[in-house]
């Protein structure tokens, strides 16, 4: 008896159809480009500056002694304190820059700056206004319109809900005064009823009273014409 192999049913590596992923964005690189190198040459030039000003005869200046009997020991330490002086400098920036990721940040303004130079002279994006060129007081509304925007729908929001609660009340409010108008037309009713029935005993207690002095007043008649 043979036995046939367990075949497991092939996966397509891709569905049919399905759309591509979009491709990574292009890797940014650490080689300086313009602004970063700009940024290292200011940087040159702002220490070459402070090393200027701190020349030996300024230097020498500062300590007259040592530099009139011992001008050698005296320029030796110079050169090592500038020498010192821009080696810290210098290490410094290097750390700044590492920690700040500056020059891949530069570097992406510059990737930005360029394309958006490209869909300038293209034609894209003609009616964009520069960021720069608007007053402060559009700078200040474009940055607070979306929070004022969220808050006039929060209080929309408060306030429909608050004018439907009005509207239920006006409508409890118009139930009640409906209820307390129909209770005094029946009071109404019963108190005309009670003035009826009062006026009716009035006039019943008086007739009685009349009757009984009519009776009252034969009965005297007849008791003198007895005598």
């Amino acid at each position: 008896m043979s036995t046939e192999p367990n075949s497991a049913p092939t996966q397509p590596s891709q569905r049919a159809g399905a759309s591509p992923s979009p491709p990574p964005p292009a890797p940014v690189p650490l080689t300086p480009g313009p602004r970063a190198s700009k940024l290292q040459e200011i940087f040159d030039k702002a220490l070459a500056r402070t090393l200027r000003a701190n020349s030996y005869a300024n230097f020498s200046g500062c300590f007259p002694t040592p530099a009139k009997h011992v001008p050698a020991s005296l320029e030796s330490v110079w050169r090592q304190l500038n020498a010192k002086l821009e080696e810290s400098a210098k290490a410094e920036f290097e750390d700044i820059l590492s920690e700040r990721d500056a020059v891949r940040q530069l570097n992406e303004l510059d990737r930005l700056v360029g394309e958006a130079r490209v869909r300038k002279d293209r034609g894209l994006g003609g009616d964009s206004v520069a960021p720069h060129t608007l007053s402060p007081e559009e700078l200040y509304r474009a940055h607070l319109l979306p929070q004022l925007m969220e808050t006039q729908a929060d209080l929309d929001a408060k306030i429909n809900s608050v004018q439907n609660q009005n509207v239920e009340l006006a409508g409890k409010v118009q139930a009640q005064r409906s209820e307390i108008e129909s209770l005094l037309s029946g009071l109404e009713a019963v108190v005309a009823d009670l003035e009826g029935a009062a006026a009716a005993t009035t006039k019943f207690t008086s007739e009685r009273q009349l009757r009984q002095e009519a009776a009252q007043m034969d009965g005297e008649v007849k008791a003198r014409s007895e005598i």
